[in-house]
């Protein structure tokens, strides 16, 4: 007995590594927002809009994702001869998160036919916010949003829920229409 007690316990021992639980995504799938808002859009049957509410943020929304506890914070401001301002305010915004995240991808978005402009940025790392958009006419509107999730950054476990969030962004982007 103690001989098997001595060779059976010559091994180390390993720890197991970290793990993430298991998030099970539907498949994507949209309805058109109109609502009294100077803009529409395609908006995921997995989330649902709340209205911001005071006089500076009119016709700002939230798009939030109950079951994946995420939101995406939405701002719309009318151009008033200050497009480049408003432009760089995004943009400084969006690479305040430089500090934390890895990497920042920018992806031009263009479609003429509704006349929308926009970037799409891609953060990557341990940064507060995963992706973040502007979409403008260059005249008349200006509308940025801003993908958060309501817990400590953490790139590995998030990774399956940005991803699915990201697409429907694009889908936003793709579908969106000013009035």
């Amino acid at each position: 007995l103690l001989m098997i007690f001595a060779v059976g316990c010559t091994g180390g021992y390993y720890p197991k590594p970290y793990g993430h639980f298991r998030v099970d995504l539907p498949d994507h799938d949209y309805n058109k927002v109109d609502m009294l808002l100077p803009y529409s859009f395609d908006l995921s049957t997995y989330a649902h809009i709340t209205m911001k509410q005071g006089e500076k943020e009119k016709y700002w929304i939230d798009i939030v994702y109950p079951a994946l506890n995420a939101t995406i914070h939405c701002s719309y401001i009318p151009v008033r001869a200050d497009l480049y301002d408003l432009s760089e305010d995004a943009r400084r915004s969006v690479y305040k998160h430089l500090i934390r995240a890895d990497d920042i991808r920018e992806s031009v978005f263009s479609n003429p036919e509704n006349k929308a402009y926009g970037i799409l940025y891609e953060l990557a790392g341990n940064a507060a916010s995963v992706a973040q958009f502007v979409l403008t006419d260059s005249t008349n509107h200006f509308f940025r949003g801003a993908l958060y999730f309501n817990h400590v950054p953490d790139k590995d476990s998030i990774a399956p829920m940005a991803d699915y969030i990201k697409k429907d962004i694009i889908r936003l982007m793709e579908s969106f229409n000013w009035k």
